[in-house]
């Protein structure tokens, strides 16, 4: 029963923090993709947001939150999705770049505005990206999650580093043979939702 409840801590933890990312890494990913970027300090500006992001492994990130709001599932949450913008901006802001400028040129020429521009010529065609970019990065956050206990950042690592510290052999194999089970249904999961979207 514990492990069950760490182990759903767990996947709560990666959901929260790549459903949180979204609202961060799009902007970004705006504003650091060279062909919808308003200028050269914003561009700049962006990729230092990403490249700091992707430089700090999620484990830095969570003994930094452990540090600043204590151990628990928030500074977990906060560390992962810290890690997460650098990935989905990157990715994100290489499918904006790589769009038809036809479309955008077209509604430009047609004074529409550029919320409308990102809405209707911009939007529809990155969707795709977008989706695949979301599943394959919940995917890499469930395992990343994982081990954000060893530092006090909630989740099945909590349970793992207790075993380990009371020297409960069996249980520590039982939660390594949950975590497997719990990447392969993650794995599988992604597999079949990346079918459905691309």
């Amino acid at each position: 029963g514990a492990i069950f409840s760490a182990m759903l801590e767990t996947v709560h933890i990666a959901t929260l923090s790549t459903m949180l990312t979204i609202f961060i890494a799009l902007p970004v990913s705006y504003i650091a993709a060279q062909n919808t970027t308003p200028n050269k300090a914003t561009l700049w500006l962006g990729r230092f947001i990403l490249v700091s992001s992707r430089s700090v492994n999620t484990i830095i990130w969570a003994l930094l939150f452990v540090a600043i709001f204590g151990p628990g599932v928030l500074a977990g949450i906060l560390a992962v999705m810290f890690r997460s913008v650098g990935f989905i901006g990157k990715l994100m802001g290489e499918a904006i770049e790589e769009i038809d400028r036809r479309p955008v040129e077209a509604m430009e020429a047609t004074g529409a505005s550029k919320l409308k521009v990102v809405l209707y010529a911009i939007v529809p065609q990155v969707m795709p990206a977008f989706f695949a970019i979301i599943i394959l990065r919940w995917d890499i956050n469930i395992r990343e999650s994982t081990v954000l206990g060893l530092v006090g950042a909630g989740g099945i690592g909590v349970l793992l580093q207790g075993s380990i510290d009371m020297f409960a052999w069996q249980t520590v194999a039982t939660i390594l043979l949950a975590i497997v089970v719990l990447v392969i249904l993650g794995e599988a999961l992604t597999s079949v939702l990346r079918k459905k979207v691309i």
